[in-house]
C-alpha cells in the first residue's frame, strides 16, 4: 500500500508543469493558443475574451498554486479511496 499522498503529490507536480508549459505557449503564441482553445471546444469563439491585459506573475501564480493544491487534494483522496475499494 502507497502513502496515498504519494499520488496526491505526483497529481499536483504534473499539475503545475502542465500548467507552467501552457502559460509558456501562450505568452509566445496568444493568437495560436486562442485558436486551440476554439478548435478544442468545438468551436466556440474565445477570441472575443481576449483583450489588452498584461500577464504578471499574480496572474500565474494564483492559478499555479490553486490547481497545485487541489491536484494534492484530489491525489491524495483518489489514492485513498482506491487503496479502501482495493481491500
Amino acid at each position: 500500500m502507497n502513502a496515498p499522498w504519494k499520488t496526491g503529490l505526483a497529481l499536483a507536480l504534473s499539475m503545475a508543469i502542465s500548467y507552467t508549459v501552457c502559460a509558456v505557449l501562450y505568452a509566445l503564441w496568444p493568437e495560436q493558443g486562442i485558436a486551440f482553445l476554439n478548435a478544442l471546444f468545438h468551436g466556440l469563439d474565445f477570441s472575443r475574451l481576449q483583450g489588452p491585459q498584461s500577464y504578471s506573475a499574480g496572474t500565474f501564480l494564483g492559478p499555479l498554486l490553486v490547481l497545485s493544491l487541489w491536484g494534492g487534494l484530489l491525489g491524495t483522496l483518489f489514492a485513498w479511496l482506491h487503496d479502501k475499494l482495493q481491500g
